[in-house]
């Protein structure tokens, strides 16, 4: 439980910050924001989500890095679920909390209409939905290819073997991690890379006022930011393993060099 409850506060902070600066850009007309602003926010939140939950839950923040820690790092089973189900729990508390800081800024934009795409649209502070030129298949080429990117690089991140930043560092890589595949693969449907950060806005939106539409939109949508990070991040995590994990050096060989033995 107490595992649980760090993992649902870390993606509440994650969240929180990460929606907010959606919203403001969004609610201000993009007076108050822009592409870059929002990129550079979602890194700086996953870095924030990250320390304020990793010393009890080692911060996965994440359904899909949940997934690819049990499949690929001995992660237990057993605690796959509650980690899940407090992810999104904690995303779902996240955009009530962003909602309720800015409910009085969405009446100006859609005249106290909830919209959910279009000019007046206002879902997609929330959560993700794909641009109009991208297929159900192409979007979900993207999320794999975004997540695999982020769950290869969590992996080389936290891998004693590597070249790992220090531990108190790690969080910045992350961030800086998720930072680049927003700068670099944000374009195409938002870089959801992460289940629960889609689905518990996602599903608060259905309750708040836009309604069943958040999951019959863009052609039905909303099970691509679930299912293909998923993908995405046993993809990754795999080509992490063959690539770099399963070469490394002979431990003894490692810890003859005096540099690895003051890291170490």
């Amino acid at each position: 439980m107490r595992e649980a409850l760090a993992e649902f506060f870390g993606t509440a902070i994650l969240i929180t910050f990460g929606v907010g600066v959606v919203a403001q850009t969004v609610l201000s007309g993009n007076t108050a924001g822009s592409p870059l602003g929002i990129h550079l926010c979602w890194g700086i939140a996953v870095i924030l989500g990250v320390y304020a939950s990793a010393g009890v839950s080692g911060a996965h923040l994440n359904p899909a890095v949940t997934l690819a820690l049990a499949l690929r790092r001995g992660f237990p089973w057993r605690r796959v679920g509650p980690y899940v189900i407090a992810q999104v729990l904690g995303a779902f508390v996240g955009a009530a909390i962003v909602y309720l800081t800015y409910r009085e800024a969405f009446a100006p934009l859609d005249g106290g209409v909830r919209q959910i795409l279009g000019a007046q649209g206002t879902a997609g502070i929330f959560a993700t939905y794909p641009a109009a030129y991208l297929s159900t298949f192409g979007a979900f080429v993207d999320q794999v290819i975004g997540t695999a990117l982020l769950v290869a690089m969590v992996f080389a991140i936290s891998d004693e073997r590597n070249a790992p930043p220090a531990a108190s560092l790690a969080p910045v890589f992350v961030g800086l991690t998720v930072m680049a595949i927003g700068m670099g693969f944000g374009v195409n449907a938002g870089y959801a890379i992460n289940p629960a950060r889609d689905f518990g806005p996602r599903l608060f939106t259905a309750l708040a006022g836009w309604g069943g539409g958040v999951f019959t939109a863009a052609n039905g949508y909303w099970w691509v930011p679930i299912v293909a990070p998923c993908v995405g991040a046993v993809v990754g995590g795999t080509a992490y393993d063959l690539f770099i994990r399963a070469h490394h050096p002979a431990q003894t060989n490692r810890l003859a060099d005096p540099i690895q033995r003051v890291e170490r």
